[in-house]
């Protein structure tokens, strides 16, 4: 065991034990979800051809974030349970790759903690990118208002003046009446 107090160890089980309650609770709450369902038969609808895509496209991201929550919380929960059971083995607070005392601010953020600050096990992003990346035109370089003026675009703000010399229905060519002689010669 660390250097904690007998009361701090206390502490920490309690909030373990209760973390451990409430994500029970939680799991429980959420087993009516289920996952092994089709889509079909978890929207209760009778067949997709007569909706939107976009609801469709709803549907399936709220139970892909559904799924995300779920497993978030069982990882969570097999953490906390990993926890208790260092703590029957009297190797709570240690860490488990260098095996010094994680110190006891670290175990109140994040009572589960096997490591210290140190030996935290990096969660490297994966670099594994859309294959359509590699089809796809880079944007040009720069960002909003520079990158249009260097294009020689223009958003809305400025499309008036763009378009405005090269004439409208009022413009002089445009400015002939019927009735005026000129009208009437070239008929």
């Amino acid at each position: 065991m660390t250097s904690m107090t007998k009361q701090q160890y206390s502490e920490l089980r309690q909030r373990l034990l209760s973390d451990k309650e409430r994500l029970e609770n939680q799991l429980e709450s959420r087993e009516d979800t289920n996952k092994e369902l089709s889509l079909r038969d978890s929207t209760g609808e009778l067949s997709a051809a007569d909706n939107h895509p976009a609801d469709v496209g709803t549907e399936v991201f709220e139970r892909g974030r559904d799924l995300a929550i779920q497993e978030t919380l069982e990882r969570e929960l097999e953490q906390i349970d990993s926890a208790l059971q260092r703590m029957d083995q009297g190797e709570y607070g240690t860490c488990a790759e260098c095996g010094r005392d994680i110190p006891y601010e670290r175990l109140e953020a994040l009572p589960y903690t096997a490591y210290c600050l140190e030996h935290t096990p990096r969660k490297d992003i994966n670099d594994n990118r859309p294959v359509e990346e590699d089809v796809m035109t880079p944007p040009p370089s720069g960002a909003g208002v520079n990158r249009q003026a260097a294009d020689g675009k223009f958003d809305d703000a400025g499309a008036w003046d763009a378009v405005e010399d090269y004439g409208t229905s009022t413009s002089p060519g445009m400015s002939i009446k019927p009735g005026q002689d000129d009208y009437k010669k070239n008929v």
